[in-house]
């Protein structure tokens, strides 16, 4: 069956369901909810497509109730690293010489598995491993990462088909060949989608991965594996490693067969990661492709033009869904003057009957923050602009660990632009607000576009369209993704390709073709149709 060109179903963002009352899928989803929490499972490695117990135990629990267990997980020792590897080589000569068809084949696959039968399952460890609402795991678990397999099948096609112009009498193509040894993906735990992406991505163009997961996500990330199995997917293409970073990456980052490095996650951690490969150059077989995407400090910036109402409204979803723990959420805007009275007082009220709590009430607007780590950490922000003579709490600041990991959703104003909680990545529901004067407005500008060494994403907010071009001018570099008149966070796999520059990351924008260019070697093949028989040139003749 090879006497054909195919051409893949067409993609579309799948639909984001609405789970109002009394739709079947708020039943459904409500029925998955209590079947997750009626037992207590066991995460093996995968490495294979074998599951590996190593007796070495960490317990998966709910965020915002802490003392209910999903899941216990074996994590890695240095010896699984090893079959991993090993695991990798048997598997990538089979699926590197696949058809691009049948690999295409087995992500289609995920796709509609996890549109269907798979779809609230996921939805639901991710509600209760990541402490997500129904909104925000349906955006990112089902539609996001269903929308990354059929575009990412789609924008492979696409790139098989870039081939060259060939003269008269030859015919020139490029094979796009897989990369030789095995990509690195290692995912946060943030975003199912995300962490269903890293490892794919590079498998679609015919490489194979050793996922290192989140250990905060290896209950949603479990159910991944067992989906992609379901669909087909040979052994030991993407293998499971949940582990500590320190063993993992000791053995993987210095490996001869590393060929790539597929990264989300903290700034601090992409610089060990590269440190390490510059170290070792001389033992790969190539070098190997490093993708990350890392911090974020992102923005709204808002002219006094601005709607009052729309910008409220985008500063509370932008900086509060999901906890603030997106990499692409507000957690800075700088206000005019004239307009920070109205908003201020806006901020302040809605944020008073904002519900946080447990996602599995429907009614919830917020969880809890992942683990207790970063409830430490966003209380000595908090505490540390309580104490500070430039900053005042407008709107909440409170937390309580006693159950969940709780922090309410803080607004802080400063009158110092470059104070801490202006410049440094929190990772939680914390907006801090700087009030410019009016006539100051390039002044504010140059103050965002040099504050935070990021450039993630970042929003304008004007009705003024001179102002609008203007900021955008300004602030060209300051985001990878830019906003007009909308939030900065909710990017859309084919619409809005994702990735920032500067400290945020290499900017290769997953949810496009950008992205999967990075994980194939290109070939390029001249064939002489009718080749010379002559070694002499004309010029050569005697006249």
């Amino acid at each position: 069956m090879t006497n054909f060109i195919t051409k893949p179903p067409v993609p579309r963002n799948e639909p984001v369901k609405a789970y109002a009352p009394g739709s079947p899928e708020r039943a459904e989803l409500k029925a998955a909810l209590r079947a997750l929490r009626s037992e207590v499972i066991e995460i093996p490695l995968l490495i294979g497509g074998r599951e590996v117990a190593t007796g070495d135990l960490k317990d998966v629990v709910e965020p915002h109730d802490h003392r209910r267990v999903l899941a216990r997980a074996h994590m890695a020792r240095e010896e699984h690293v090893e079959q991993a590897i090993l695991a990798c080589r048997r598997a990538l000569a089979e699926w590197s010489a696949m058809s691009f068809d049948d690999r295409a084949a087995v992500f289609l696959k995920m796709a509609e598995l996890l549109a269907g039968p798979w779809r609230q399952r996921v939805n639901a460890a991710t509600m209760l491993g990541q402490s997500k609402t129904p909104f925000q795991a349906e955006i990112d678990s089902a539609c996001e990462l269903i929308d990354f397999y059929r575009f990412n099948v789609a924008f492979a096609r696409q790139i098989l088909e870039l081939q060259p112009d060939s003269a008269a009498g030859t015919w020139n193509r490029c094979e796009y060949r897989n990369l030789e040894g095995f990509v690195l993906a290692v995912t946060p735990f943030n975003f199912t989608s995300i962490a269903g992406n890293l490892p794919t991505a590079p498998a679609i163009m015919g490489n194979v991965s050793i996922w290192k997961p989140s250990s905060t996500s290896l209950y949603s990330n479990y159910l991944l594996m067992k989906m992609w199995q379901e669909a087909g997917l040979p052994d030991g293409v993407i293998n499971f490693l949940p582990g500590p970073g320190r063993v993992i990456g000791r053995h993987l980052l210095p490996h001869e067969d590393l060929a790539g490095i597929h990264f989300t996650g903290s700034t601090d951690t992409f610089h060990l990661m590269w440190r390490t490969v510059g170290e070792n150059l001389g033992r790969y077989r190539n070098y190997p492709r490093i993708v990350g995407e890392t911090g974020g400090k992102d923005f709204v910036f808002a002219h006094a033009s601005a709607d009052a109402g729309a910008l409220t409204t985008a500063l509370l979803r932008g900086a509060f869904e999901y906890q603030g723990q997106k990499c692409s959420a507000a957690s800075r805007a700088y206000v005019p003057r004239s307009l920070w009275g109205e908003v201020r007082e806006r901020l302040a009220a809605e944020i008073a009957g904002i519900k946080m709590g447990d996602p599995s009430e429907f009614d919830t607007f917020m969880g809890a923050v992942i683990d207790e780590a970063a409830f430490d950490n966003t209380c000595r922000y908090v505490e540390g602009a309580r104490r500070e003579r430039s900053c005042a709490i407008v709107a909440g600041g409170g937390a309580d660990k006693s159950r969940g990991y709780f922090i309410e959703p803080t607004v802080i104003e400063t009158a110092d632009p470059r104070t801490k909680t202006m410049c440094e990545e929190i990772f939680a529901p914390v907006l801090t607000v700087f009030p410019y004067e009016d006539a100051r407005l390039e002044e504010a500008l140059e103050l965002c576009d040099t504050t935070s060494p990021y450039a993630l994403t970042g929003a304008v907010f004007a009705r003024d369209r001179a102002a609008i071009a203007r900021i955008a001018a300004a602030l060209r570099h300051a985001a990878g993704n830019f906003y007009i008149n909308d939030k900065p966070t909710g990017a859309v796999v084919g619409q809005q390709p994702f990735g920032g520059g500067r400290a945020s990351g290499t900017n290769d924008k997953a949810g496009s073709l950008l992205n999967l260019l990075r994980w194939t070697s290109v070939r390029t093949i001249k064939e002489n149709l009718l080749p010379p028989d002559e070694w002499r040139y004309p010029h050569m003749a005697e006249a």
